[in-house]
């Protein structure tokens, strides 16, 4: 099954994995979709690793990068990331500090054990430059995406000169508006009920909207797909492709730890909450005892994007580490979309793109089947 878009792109599926891990990229993209690592969290170095390992697995598959360039956040006038990373650590309060180590010591979650704490958060675009700059030495990275907002001039007309495409989230119609305006190649179309950052309408009234307000623009159909029924659907209002994020947090492939395996497995779709407790911006995610205590009337309030993802990194990247120990699961990171109430087993990447692909066309032979024949 391919659509223009896919065609464009030399890929056989219109399955787009959105993914921090770099096997699932891998496998998805030799299962006939393509996969797409997130980069928000890594430094220059982290990404070159990360990417390195691709290349060198994937062999002539081709694969995409995720960065996350808000459209306005503190300190966006600043241009040396040094001085950035150090004006946001200066900006945090202390009481935001001691609030949020205290949550994590109250959980029992081991302190991290590495002298090293750096944090290179890619939330601004002096960092996410260097990003980019990065993933498109890499002739297998055919696509560049931005997670927040339009991405500056500049990088959409350094990607587009290098031959490769270059696309954005939008959780709004006005965003997708913009998007096209400012001349990316596609955009994906995100609903309230995806995993991560997403606006307030739902997937099954903002996707159609999407695709008739920037036509002949590619729109990609995230938020809510889990299994062949949601994809057909989605397909059905002239998407060009479903982008996924919740269903490879379980797979075989995801370097997710145990005890947060279980805690999607156990989770139902009524489990997730709209927060901006870990990166600022609302975010869906699982929750719990994390969210509930930064909702709180007598607590801080979450910090504006980026300060609050710094203020958290060391809570993220230690509750994934420790994901284990202690009651760590109860104010662990855990974003996914409310598809989580479909997530009842641990699947090979390669076994969900063919499980999307059977189900679509089940579900499309049913849909034949009690159409009126002539």
């Amino acid at each position: 099954m391919q659509t223009d878009f896919c065609k464009q792109l030399g890929i056989e599926a219109p399955i787009f994995a959105f993914t921090h891990c770099r096997d699932v990229v891998v496998a998805v993209s030799k299962a006939g979709g393509i996969g797409v690592l997130g980069a928000v969290g890594f430094s220059p170095a982290k990404l070159k690793e990360e990417l390195d390992w691709i290349d060198e697995h994937i062999g002539d598959h081709i694969y995409g990068v995720d960065t996350a360039i808000p459209q306005k956040y503190e300190g966006m006038d600043l241009t040396s990331p040094e001085e950035l990373v150090e004006m946001l650590q200066a900006a945090i309060p202390q009481q935001h500090r001691e609030f949020s180590e205290k949550l994590l010591a109250d959980a029992g979650v081991p302190e991290w054990p590495e002298q090293d704490d750096e944090v290179s958060l890619s939330f601004s675009a002096v960092q996410a430059q260097a990003l980019v700059d990065e993933a498109l030495t890499r002739p297998n990275c055919r696509m560049i995406v931005n997670a927040l907002g339009t991405p500056p001039a500049e990088i959409i007309k350094q990607v587009q000169d290098s031959g490769r495409l270059i696309g954005a989230l939008a959780g709004r119609l006005k965003h997708g508006i913009a998007h096209k305006n400012a001349g990316l190649d596609f955009v994906i179309c995100q609903g309230s009920e995806g995993g991560g950052h997403a606006g307030e309408v739902t997937s099954v009234i903002l996707w159609p909207q999407m695709v008739d307000a920037i036509a002949p623009l590619p729109v990609l159909a995230a938020g809510g797909i889990a299994d062949g029924r949601q994809m057909l659907a989605a397909m059905s209002m002239g998407v060009a492709g479903v982008w996924m994020g919740s269903m490879w947090l379980n797979s075989v492939e995801a370097s997710a730890e145990p005890a947060q395996r279980e805690s999607y497995m156990n989770a139902t779709s009524e489990d997730t909450v709209r927060s901006r407790s870990f990166t600022g911006k609302t975010a869906r995610m699982l929750k719990n005892e994390w969210t509930e205590a930064w909702d709180r009337e007598d607590t801080p309030d979450a910090l504006p994007m980026p300060l609050q993802g710094y203020l958290t990194f060391d809570a993220v990247r230690r509750t994934h580490r420790y994901a284990g120990s202690g009651d760590c699961q109860k104010i662990a990171f855990n974003p996914v979309g409310q598809v989580v109430g479909q997530i009842n087993s641990i699947e090979s990447c390669r076994d969900i793109v063919f499980r999307l692909l059977t189900e679509y066309s089940d579900a499309l032979d049913h849909i034949n089947a009690i159409t009126p024949q002539e």
